[in-house]
């Protein structure tokens, strides 16, 4: 997999990712293929997708997103940390990118983002969204994990990424919401800490984090039907971040969604399983091309 920089007046830090597997033969680009705009969860980054983006790469276009305040994204001290705000550059970069045919994949907050993006497209007009993935979103009122409860407490927070380290609390916290702890790689550690260990990265999470849940998330929610595109709803059976109640309401209230359950997995699937993931979402895309 190769990825190279794409150039944004934006908050963002936005890539296009290539494979290199000489199998899957050149990829096209032209009008009609499909652009797969990629949106990460909370603490996370465009690492998530590192085991599904070379694959989509063969299907499309492969547009990969640090949002604002996390991965190599800008940390603005003055920037409005919403899951509102965040969505409001995704519909930005869409238009400033002029993408169309995208398929919307996100994952947790990613996934709460994505939907929110999608109702703000539909409010603009023509929708250029063709399919959703939502991977364990964040979509509902719900109890809030422990290190997104935390972000209520910056002090607190700050002081304990100061005398415990990053790495051993995003350790801690990834083994916490996978179902087989022993997955977690040191890599996984290295590359999420990263950010938090930069100016201004650890701020930009507590205050994402304190407002991850909108004060109006059930007027949101009450919007959901007005999105039919085709959705796939992917979530691991053992996720004790967004439980397995939030697949099954979106999948009553969305009128083309249809949910995969991966056994043996919890919050982060295509980490935790890529190959049985992938799958799923491969099999999503041959039905509605």
């Amino acid at each position: 997999m190769t990825s190279q920089a794409v150039r944004t007046s934006l908050p963002l830090s936005v890539t296009e990712v290539t494979s290199t597997d000489s199998a899957s033969g050149s990829q096209d680009h032209s009008e009609g293929n499909p652009t797969f705009l990629l949106l990460h969860g909370y603490g996370g980054s465009s690492y998530t997708w590192h085991a599904w983006a070379p694959r989509l790469a063969r299907f499309g276009r492969v547009i990969s997103v640090d949002l604002m305040g996390f991965g190599d994204a800008p940390k603005p001290a003055d920037g409005t940390y919403t899951p509102a705000e965040q969505a409001r550059l995704v519909k930005e970069l869409v238009g400033e990118m002029d993408l169309d045919r995208i398929t919307l994949i996100g994952h947790s907050m990613g996934g709460g983002i994505a939907l929110l993006s999608t109702l703000m497209l539909i409010d603009q007009g023509a929708l250029p969204v063709d399919r959703l993935v939502l991977v364990a979103a964040a979509a509902m009122r719900q109890p809030l994990p422990p290190f997104v409860v935390m972000a209520r407490y910056p002090r607190l927070s700050q002081m304990m990424l100061r005398v415990v380290g990053a790495q051993r609390i995003i350790g801690v916290a990834l083994k916490q919401i996978v179902h087989d702890p022993d997955c977690i790689t040191r890599e996984q550690i290295e590359t999420y800490a990263r950010p938090l260990q930069e100016r201004g990265g650890a701020r930009a999470a507590l205050a994402m984090g304190k407002e991850i849940l909108p004060d109006d998330i059930d007027r949101i929610a009450g919007r959901y039907p007005e999105i039919t595109i085709p959705t796939l709803l992917l979530w691991g059976e053992h996720d004790r971040v967004i439980p397995l109640w939030v697949a099954r309401r979106l999948e009553e209230v969305m009128p083309n969604a249809e949910l995969t359950v991966l056994e043996a997995c919890g919050h982060i699937p295509p980490e935790e399983l890529p190959d049985k993931s992938w799958k799923a979402v491969e099999h999503f895309l041959a039905r509605y091309p």
